[in-house]
């Protein structure tokens, strides 16, 4: 193929208008003529819910991973998040984290940040940025109802009309980006592409999740995390306190079965209290309810190995929950969707030619990959778990992590090499480096925290809420 060909301009269709989308999109738009999105839905003008993600009632937040391969496909659109309102978390500097193994320290020296905001928010301020591109459209109450081509090259897609009809969409590259709900791996063995391989790991968790008006103002104030402890006998608890835009925050609950929380306002604040410590309860004890309760049992891990189709047409490609969803206690997914994207672009920067396809769903399978070893290597060890059981070398390599959580507690060093993982800026591997390894034989150098860990400022707010009521 010659260097001309290889770098003409081509035509990119986008299913779905979702984060995924809208950053697959802004990935390949420096080497499109055009890029069109479809989406089945009116998208909102403003930070509102967007319907066909019922995931947004739940907390959201963004990894240091994610965040830099945001910035990277964005440029300035963490400055513009924060101005919007988003909140920048340093780790764990502003996190009150309670572990199966103790109290996380807060460190004052932060190794990363997380960024947190309302779903609609970030959305809302991502998809006003790509949209802003002159060369990305996106066309509404559009529904892509099939693949053009065959098993070798994809070509385009059908699309359902607002009026029903039918049409075709002619595109050198199509990229999947609808979600839980694609229908990928129909269209694929519709073209004779069969042998799709799919994994799914369910703790059973659900989620409860509203939000409160803060009785603190929330600028600095911390994450509050009470994690489940799968070694205990009772259904696995947890919860999270995010805050959010416009002095709110955003409480999710999570609880297996035999102990899951309902759509029961009144029972939300009760069964907060029944977590492994009552400090996200305390603290809502002096918030306002905003909202009614949200409820979803949809938590499973759901991964489709693309990448190791043989053949992959050429012109195709899957990324963000298309790929893999996960278990949204770990606060991976919308990392791993940046990433991804991240990955997508540095690959379409040679081209958009027919083997960018192959390469570039290897590569989106990496971060993947590392989140994917995160969660369910977390999710099989509660008795709940359908789809995987631990096996000998799982459990081993748990109790090894395990024991790496209770040195973090009380190790800077340990503790920054956990957060790199579990930020997507450092692989699973890198924790049985030499170093890692000495300090979690070592313990922690500092004695375990028998609370909560506020600081004097978030204590005399606490105070002062108190003798007010």
């Amino acid at each position: 193929m010659s260097q001309a060909t290889r770098h003409r301009p081509a035509r990119v269709v986008v299913i779905g208008g979702s984060m995924a989308g809208m950053l697959a999109a802004i990935a390949v738009k420096d080497r499109a003529e055009s890029v069109e999105i479809i989406e089945t839905h009116e998208l909102p003008e403003g930070p509102e819910p967007r319907v066909g993600v019922p995931q947004a009632v739940h907390i959201h937040l963004l990894q240091s991973g994610g965040v830099d391969a945001l910035e990277e496909l964005l440029p300035g659109v963490i400055d513009q998040l924060a101005a919007a309102g988003a909140h920048r978390i340093p780790v764990t500097t502003n996190m009150i984290v309670y572990s199966p193994e103790g109290w996380y320290r807060r460190w004052q020296r932060a190794t990363h940040r997380l960024m947190t905001a309302s779903r609609d928010l970030a959305d809302h301020v991502i998809r006003e940025r790509v949209l802003a591109e002159p060369r990305i459209e996106v066309r509404t109450r559009c529904r892509a109802i099939g693949l053009l081509g065959d098993g070798r090259r994809v070509t385009g897609v059908r699309v359902r009309t607002p009026d029903g009809g039918e049409s075709e969409l002619r595109a050198d590259l199509v990229i999947d980006a609808s979600g839980r709900a694609s229908r990928l791996p129909q269209w694929l063995a519709e073209l004779g592409v069969r042998g799709l391989a799919e994994d799914r790991v369910d703790s059973g968790l659900v989620y409860a999740s509203r939000m409160y008006r803060a009785p603190v103002p929330t600028r600095g104030w911390p994450v509050v995390s009470v994690n489940a402890d799968p070694r205990r006998p009772e259904p696995a608890r947890a919860g999270g306190i995010l805050p959010i835009e416009d002095d709110r925050w955003h409480v999710s609950l999570m609880g297996a079965p035999g102990g899951q929380p309902s759509r029961d306002a009144d029972a939300f604040e009760p069964f907060a209290r029944s977590l492994r410590h009552p400090v996200i309860a305390d603290l809502l004890e002096r918030a306002e309810p905003l909202t009614d309760v949200s409820v979803t049992h949809s938590t499973a891990n759901r991964r489709y190995y693309y990448e190791r189709l043989k053949p992959w047409p050429a012109g195709l490609v899957a990324l963000g929950d298309t790929v893999a969803a996960f278990n949204p206690m770990y606060g991976q997914g919308l990392s791993v969707i940046a990433r991804g994207a991240l990955a997508l672009r540095d690959l379409a920067r040679g081209g958009l030619d027919p083997q960018l396809s192959r390469r570039a769903q290897r590569a989106i399978a990496r971060p993947v990959e590392a989140a994917w070893a995160l969660t369910v290597g977390q999710d099989i060890h509660f008795s709940t778990t359908t789809g995987k059981s631990p096996h000998f070398a799982d459990r081993l390599l748990h109790r090894y992590v395990n024991r790496l959580s209770r040195t973090a507690t009380g190790s800077f060093r340990t503790a920054t090499a956990l957060t790199d993982v579990l930020a997507l800026q450092a692989p699973p591997a890198s924790l049985v480096r030499p170093g890692v390894l000495l300090s979690a034989l070592v313990g922690p150098l500092r004695p375990q925290l028998d609370g909560p860990q506020f600081t004097p400022r978030e204590r005399a707010l606490l105070d002062g809420l108190r003798e007010r009521s």
